[in-house]
């Protein structure tokens, strides 16, 4: 089962709270296609209060059998890498948009979607070059139903003295 995994660096912004009852949120905003020699959580910049901080590298894993949602991202408008965050914590990292949607359902996560670096998105479609293999569409045929004795299965429409009240 081929797979390639990737390493990349994630940053993520916190905004000061609007109300005295809110608290700082952080949220990501980009992947770096190389990590920083940082140490996750370490504050790269603070001004008025927004605060860029860098969550540390994590893992982006390529999986074969996704290769058809890769290209669906790729082709888009703006590539993009799913980022999700539980609390200070990177959760999961997939330029899979399917597995992206499915991850904004809990509300309990923060996810974005942020632009995939060219870097990225040169090693993400040389995987799929190497590895996609499109499946071919086959209609499926309806066979028709053969009213026999041989079928066990009961007849769609019942003769009039086979129904309920005709006993």
């Amino acid at each position: 089962m081929p797979r390639e995994i990737l390493r990349l660096g994630i940053v993520a912004r916190s905004h000061p709270p609007a109300t005295v009852w809110g608290g700082r949120v952080l949220r990501p905003v980009a992947v770096l296609p190389v990590p920083a020699p940082l140490a996750a959580g370490t504050v790269m910049s603070d001004i008025e209060g927004v605060q860029t901080v860098y969550l540390g590298d994590h893992a982006l894993m390529l999986h074969h059998g996704e290769t058809a949602h890769y290209l669906m991202n790729l082709g888009a408008a703006r590539p993009s890498v799913w980022v999700s965050l539980d609390g200070a914590r990177v959760h999961l990292v997939t330029p899979d948009p399917f597995e992206g949607e499915a991850l904004a359902g809990d509300p309990e996560r923060v996810v974005e979607a942020v632009a995939m670096p060219p870097e990225v998105c040169a090693a993400v479609a040389a995987f799929v070059a190497a590895h996609h293999a499109p499946e071919p569409f086959e209609k499926r045929k309806r066979k028709p139903a053969s009213i026999t004795e041989a079928d066990p299965r009961a007849p769609r429409i019942l003769a009039p003295d086979q129904k309920w009240g005709a006993r």
